[in-house]
């Protein structure tokens, strides 16, 4: 299974911009962002039934997941947008296919099927 991400661009600070990404199936979801010269950096995630978001610290009040009503898709609210939002976004499915965030869900290796993710550049 590849995930794609879509919906990356380029915005000017303050502004706002959704990702999307079409979910294998009903399992936990997440997204991760890598921005160049950086580790991949944990940003949100949430379970099949779209409830009991995780968010990282940096972007707790500012940035919204969700699942659409079908669970099929998954999207990425991201608002007040600052540069350095500035990376690669990729989603990604729990890599052990299950339903609910466990574990240490901000470890890079708890996921997999990155796919190609998509770039977000925020100018100043």
């Amino acid at each position: 299974v590849q995930l794609q991400a879509s919906g990356g661009g380029l915005v000017q600070a303050g502004g706002s911009m959704r990702l999307s990404c079409a979910a294998p199936d009903w399992y936990a979801m997440g997204w991760f962002r890598q921005a160049p010269g950086k580790e991949r950096e944990f940003v949100s995630a949430i379970n099949w039934r779209g409830d009991r978001p995780r968010y990282a610290d940096s972007v707790k009040g500012r940035f919204s997941i969700s699942r659409d009503s079908t669970k099929t898709r998954l999207f990425l609210q991201m608002n007040s947008l600052k540069p350095e939002d500035t990376a690669v976004y990729y989603c990604t499915v729990d890599s052990g296919r299950g339903r609910y965030i466990i574990g240490d869900y901000t470890n890079p290796n708890k996921w997999d099927t990155w796919g190609q993710g998509t770039q977000v550049t925020v100018s100043s």
